[in-house]
């Protein structure tokens, strides 16, 4: 399986996202050596768990499924660029790569923490040698799962505010 092979599995999770009752269209897919450990979207509103974003339900399944909780050599696909929550739960489960569609500057702002303050930033100057970050993969195809950054979005309907 190649990276894109594996990110369109991710859409995949994210269109079963949006279509499931209290999921949302993120998706995500975590594989190590050449194996799907597990697969999610995002289930903030579905569990009730405001950290249920689809890297952490993966994240979890995949510790869950192995019965430990150390991830090392993996690679984490996600739809849309991790947020800081997830970038850190995947350091702490010593996650080797993250690969991501969307980034920030393809998204409307209201998907992100901190407007100003960019995590993938952050990790590459903190944790350059702990994880590698890719970013931008088939990023159009990503990005459509989602609401553009120009597109007006009435404030009581945005997400994350």
């Amino acid at each position: 399986m190649t990276d894109i092979d594996i990110m369109r599995r991710a859409i995949a999770q994210a269109r079963r996202g949006d279509l499931l009752p209290g999921a949302n269209p993120i998706g995500c897919v975590i594989v190590r050596d050449g194996r799907i450990l597990a697969e999610g979207c995002n289930e903030v509103d579905a569990r009730h768990d405001p950290t249920a974003h689809a890297e952490i339900v993966t994240i979890r399944r995949a510790c869950e499924a192995l019965g430990v909780s150390d991830l090392r050599g993996a690679t984490l696909y996600s739809t849309l660029q991790p947020c800081g929550m997830c970038s850190m739960a995947s350091i702490w489960a010593k996650i080797e790569r993250i690969v991501y569609g969307a980034e920030r500057r393809d998204v409307h702002d209201m998907y992100f923490e901190d407007r100003h303050f960019d995590t993938t930033d952050f990790i590459r100057d903190a944790f350059k040698d702990d994880i590698q970050l890719h970013g931008g993969l088939l990023a159009q195809e990503c990005a459509a799962l989602y609401v553009g950054p120009h597109e007006a979005v009435p404030e009581d309907e945005q997400v994350n505010r």
